[in-house]
């Protein structure tokens, strides 16, 4: 019964790629969340992850080699990484782990942004700097990559001409964070 499953056409041109798709989708995201996890230094998590992103591999591997006939299993195993990246990516995005370094200068008086940034529960460091074009205002702020558009959101509102950039970091030792994400009502920018 098996050998007549394995050797039926539609079984080979249709279920066998896009079971070698689905399983390369599979692998690479676990793959990305890996890379993602070793560098935030989860040391348990990312072996274990690494475990099954190989295993799942292998068998898809081991499948195109018993069928190496088929072109359409070499379509689906380049389509499933593709696939497995973008959905990689979009799941990074979501879980939003670890924490960042926001730097901004401004050129503009950064007063008012400081102050906001801290009503809002956020640490912030000022210094007042010497740039290209003159006196410049830099301030720093390490926040929680779930927070970036909330905070960048401020920037654009109260200060929309700031440079800024943002990095991540690896291990912070103290900080100051906003306990939950609260929302307070804000001054009106002048003109608005």
């Amino acid at each position: 019964m098996m050998s007549y499953i394995l050797s039926d056409p539609f079984f080979s041109w249709v279920v066998l790629p896009m079971l070698i798709f689905l399983a390369r989708i599979l692998d690479v995201s676990i793959g990305t969340l890996r890379i993602m996890f070793v560098s935030k230094g989860q040391r348990m998590l990312a072996p274990i992850l690494g475990f099954f992103e190989v295993l799942i591999w292998l068998l898809a591997l081991t499948r195109i080699m018993q069928n190496l006939s088929n072109p359409m299993t070499y379509i689906a195993y380049s389509a499933g990484f593709a696939t497995g990246t973008y959905i990689g990516i979009l799941l990074e995005e979501k879980l939003a782990m670890g924490i960042c370094i926001i730097r901004i200068i401004t050129r503009d008086r950064a007063n008012q942004l400081v102050k906001v940034l801290r009503a809002e529960g956020y640490g912030v460091t000022f210094l007042e700097a010497q740039g290209n074009l003159g006196k410049v205002a830099v301030l720093y702020s390490l926040i929680k990559r779930s927070d970036i558009a909330h905070f960048t959101e401020i920037i654009h509102e109260y200060n929309p001409k700031a440079f800024y950039s943002i990095e991540d970091v690896r291990f912070v030792s103290q900080g100051v964070f906003p306990a939950r994400r609260r929302v307070i009502a804000r001054p009106l920018r002048k003109g608005k």
